[in-house]
């Protein structure tokens, strides 16, 4: 990575795309930004509800997307992996007992056993850990769809550049256009939001730097020091 003015590439779908572009600009980073992805709502049914303890959401665009059906669910307590996914939590009219800071593994490790969550889910999603006496049922209420590069975003990659990656399906798709393009994957510093993000990735990379926490606070302001 080379020092100020260094640009960065944002790939992450929409509204999160437009969120990272506005707070790295305001942090002073050359900020571009093209969505490797779109999120969608998918049809989904309710299961019975009187086996489930609380919601575990790891994503904003399950509070975005799920629906009308989410009104039926403001019983449960809500345990959210972060402060954004709160805000849509709340937003969709639920209420949150719990909101993480160290990605979602945290939140499942602090909380009081026995306890059966409803985690709505995408099409892909993080794989957990589970204490003794803690469970949940993945209901998928969205899909993320992968995109192809255009041309004026893809030409970015033919110089040095930081790219953010936010997740792990983002990354694998993210080397699958740079293998597709042709890139030469050298001159690409990749900045991840978390080690299980970066993982498949694999090697010939630049560099590829870590943000201490799962937030993009913490992996811009990661960026900004690499440039500096």
């Amino acid at each position: 990575m080379s020092g100020p003015g260094a640009p960065v590439l944002a790939i992450r779908p929409e509204p999160g795309l437009s969120s990272t572009l506005a707070l790295g600009r305001q942090m002073g980073l050359t900020m571009h930004g093209f969505a490797l992805s779109r999120v969608a709502a998918v049809e989904w049914e309710l299961p019975s509800l009187t086996r489930f303890d609380a919601l575990l959401i790891g994503s904003a665009s399950a509070m975005r997307l799920g629906g009308e059906k989410l009104a039926l669910l403001s019983h449960l307590p809500v345990h959210c992996v972060g402060e954004a996914t709160a805000r849509e939590a709340r937003a969709a009219g639920l209420s949150v007992a719990h909101t993480g800071k160290g990605g979602l593994q945290t939140v499942i490790d602090a909380v009081e056993a026995p306890i059966h969550y409803m985690r709505l889910v995408g099409n892909e999603y993080v794989d957990l850990v589970l204490p003794e006496g803690v469970s949940f049922e993945p209901i998928q209420v969205y899909a993320v769809q992968p995109r192809s590069f255009l041309d004026k975003p893809a030409k970015l990659l033919d110089d040095a550049i930081t790219v953010l990656l936010h997740s792990a399906a983002m990354t694998r798709q993210f080397v699958s256009e740079c293998n597709r393009l042709g890139v030469e994957k050298g001159r690409i510093t990749l900045a991840a939001m978390g080690p299980r993000i970066a993982q498949p990735a694999g090697e010939g990379w630049h560099a590829v730097h870590i943000a201490s926490e799962p937030s993009d606070e913490a992996l811009l302001a990661m960026v900004r020091e690499l440039c500096l």
